[in-house]
């Protein structure tokens, strides 16, 4: 299979390492419990390092990364491989994750701290194989460490070589349609407080992106651009002009066709060179001419070093 190795998840759990029907009520509590199996079972760990590490992670985003499944992690300096640490719970345990339902399954991972890619890749195994919620149900019904191991060596979850840029794109970004007005555009821009937004049709195919510069630039003549003496404009006067007619103008006129993209299965290197290259703040992602996603590089430096 391109871009993955012969690596598989349940390679790296152990019996030991998972709890069944667990009692935890929060995450706090169950990191707790998940790190105090880890150090009992891994020489060199020590609980109180795992769970300010993993916990520090979670103050920052909780971990739920799809509903029912929380995947705590953290990346630790004594730590040579991924270690993964497993509990379940029929009752659900809280993670205050805001509109999510409670956590069934949890999945704590260390992973070292000098391989920044690995954490994202286990992240995006599991992440796909369950974003099915009946798998998580069906996970969380498992009694014993014993079937959670059967279970999860016919769900035979992959690990990849490398990470692709659909692991580390948003992929449900804000868009704009082609014939919506500057009107509208506006309104996104000052209620989401972003810089750049794809552009889509009505058939979902990518037509371009339009940013704050796009809209700075069709207000102001390119002419004025090249004066020195903006006296005759101190009152703004070309954007008066454009206001005039915000809801007709349709942003299909001066939304920008020129933008960074990839194809989702480009390996995510691929993104790192083009933000330097190109200087962009956000890359569009594709899958057959459609948008299948934005990777923003505030987020995809967050993903690398602090996540």
């Amino acid at each position: 299979m391109d871009g993955t190795n012969a690596v598989n998840f349940i390679d790296f759990l152990a019996k030991g390492n998972i709890i069944c029907n667990s009692t935890d009520p929060d995450c706090a509590s169950v990191i707790a419990s998940l790190a105090e199996r880890l150090c009992d079972n891994t020489a060199g760990l020590d609980k109180q390092e795992v769970v300010e590490a993993v916990m520090a992670r979670e103050k920052l985003f909780p971990t739920v990364m799809a509903s029912g499944l929380a995947i705590p992690h953290a990346r630790m300096e004594n730590v040579d491989n991924l270690l993964v640490a497993l509990a379940i719970s029929p009752d659900g345990i809280s993670f205050n994750a805001p509109d999510m339902p409670p956590v069934k399954v949890v999945a704590m991972l260390l992973t070292p701290k000098n391989d920044p890619g690995l954490h994202l890749q286990v992240l995006a195994a599991l992440a796909k194989d369950f974003q099915d919620p009946d798998a998580i149900d069906k996970v969380a019904a498992i009694k014993t460490p014993e079937e959670v191991l059967s279970f999860f060596k016919q769900a035979s979850i992959d690990i990849s070589d490398y990470i692709k840029a659909k692991d580390v794109m948003d992929k449900n970004p804000l868009t704009l349609d082609e014939s919506d007005t500057l009107s509208k555009a506006i309104e996104t821009f000052s209620v989401n407080q972003v810089q750049t937004v794809p552009v889509i049709d009505r058939d979902g195919d990518l037509r371009g992106t339009l940013s704050l510069r796009d809209i700075l630039k069709f207000s102001l003549p390119e002419h004025i651009l090249w004066m020195d003496d903006l006296s005759t404009i101190y009152r703004f006067e070309p954007f008066a002009e454009m206001l005039k007619d915000d809801k007709e103008s349709k942003l299909a006129d001066f939304m920008s066709e020129q933008f960074a993209s990839v194809d989702e299965s480009v390996p995510a290197i691929q993104l790192a060179k083009i933000f330097l290259m190109e200087g962009s703040q956000q890359i569009i992602v594709v899958r057959n001419g459609k948008l299948a996603g934005v990777v923003k590089l505030k987020d995809f430096v967050a993903k690398l070093f602090w996540e």
